[in-house]
């Protein structure tokens, strides 16, 4: 690609210096030739830095997270990083295995991958994600831990037993998932499958967070952990006071460190509260034993005739069913009701998209969810939206039938 970053080069303006490649390339300086005229002794008045991660923008545009910088020595900093992975008991040994399913700008997949090399563990990069090659990278490299999110699970689910028989996953002691609620049915499946290391935690690009370990979510299917040590958690009301355990309402954080959105006081100070804690907009609720529970999204939450119904619920029952590979449940315009449920699924290999296989999900919803959850109409397409980090942009899918009103009434 040397002449057409040349080309690009050039009509930036960047000087050859300033272009680096490794021996001779027209064009360019040669790497060594810069690093033989450095110093091998390190800086004076080091201090660490930071990433600014970017929020993924599912429910609009991606926001800045930034934080104030700790001024500690980098090599300190790196090494207080890997106690993240003490959440979830990974050690810090060379014999570990990290396999990196997901693009590296996400927050999650920098935290994990990154704090595997800092704990001295090697990486795995995956090209492209696909759950036969997961399978095989986890046999090939004997990957001790990993990172997911639900539609990877899914996905290998749906895979043919004879080949998710082939390979050999013993060797998986950590397989890590968030960044959307887990249907039950899934979850259950993978641990049936893989056995107890599922690990789920609940956090976002602002902080966190929660951790459930298998053990907890055997105990409290569908939960998503209890508090950090560094954390706390609270359940409000839209006028932000508490609820009682068991009822839902808006999910706060608060952790040892603050953040700001970049360039947005007002965003900002609006997710914020006086007490310090944070909001992304979640639903949930905890039980009696503090056991955080998620619902949805508080800007997915349909309100049908002045009820709220939670989608990811919906979309839960509805993807246990074999025809469905992927499943997308949203509200439309009601001139009665205010929004009714409308469901988009991207069938499983195999199944033909049409009003035969409408009629038999809608037949599998029967004494799963009360009628009242089920969807008005269901429409099919090859793909549903996805991040390649697996974050599902069900506004793409949504916003054209609110297009030119803010409301049904």
């Amino acid at each position: 690609y040397a002449d057409v970053i040349s080309a690009a080069a050039e009509q930036a303006g960047l000087p050859a210096e300033a272009r680096l490649a490794h021996g001779a390339v027209p064009g360019f300086s040669d790497v060594e030739a810069l690093l033989a005229t450095q110093p091998d002794t390190l800086p004076e008045g080091r201090s660490a830095g930071a990433a600014m991660h970017y929020t993924s923008g599912t429910t609009g545009k991606p926001k800045g997270v930034s934080r104030p910088l700790s001024g500690a020595d980098p090599d300190v900093m790196a090494e207080l990083f890997t106690g993240f992975f003490n959440l979830f008991g990974i050690p810090h040994r060379e014999d570990q295995v990290h396999l990196c399913t997901s693009p590296n700008y996400h927050t999650a997949v920098t935290t994990f991958a990154g704090n595997s090399l800092h704990a001295g563990h090697r990486v795995v990069f995956m090209d492209k994600w696909d759950p036969e090659q997961t399978l095989a990278k986890i046999e090939e490299h004997r990957v001790t831990h990993t990172h997911m999110v639900p539609t990877q699970f899914h996905r290998m689910l749906q895979l043919p037993e004879e080949v998710r028989n082939k390979y050999d996953v013993s060797s998986m002691t950590w397989a890590i998932h968030a960044a959307a609620p887990c249907p039950v049915d899934v979850k259950q499946k993978m641990l049936d499958w893989w056995g107890p290391v599922i690990w789920e935690y609940y956090g976002a690009t602002e902080g966190g967070g929660t951790t459930a370990t298998p053990a907890d979510w055997l105990k409290y299917p569908g939960t998503v952990g209890s508090p950090w040590p560094i954390s706390e958690l609270k359940i409000t009301d839209d006028d932000r006071n508490p609820v009682e355990a068991g009822v839902p309402g808006t999910v706060w954080m608060k952790m040892g460190t603050d953040f700001e959105y970049k360039g947005d006081k007002a965003k900002t100070d609006e997710n914020h509260d006086a007490e310090g804690f944070f909001t992304v907009g979640d639903v949930g609720y905890l039980n009696e034993d503090g056991f955080l529970f998620l619902c949805d999204r508080k800007s997915d939450m349909i309100i049908a005739g002045g009820v709220n119904i939670y989608p990811a619920e919906i979309e839960g029952e509805i993807l246990a069913h074999p025809g469905v590979g992927d499943v997308a449940v949203f509200g439309i315009p009601d001139d009665d009701m205010g929004e009714q449920i409308k469901a988009v699924v991207e069938p499983a290999a195999g199944y033909e998209a049409g009003d035969e296989l409408a009629a038999s999900i809608m037949e599998h919803l029967s004494g799963r969810l009360a009628r009242f959850k089920w969807p008005r109409s269901i429409d099919f397409s090859e793909e549903l939206p996805r991040e390649p980090t697996g974050k599902l942009l069900k506004r793409q899918l949504r916003d054209p039938f609110w297009e030119g009103r803010t409301t049904a009434i």
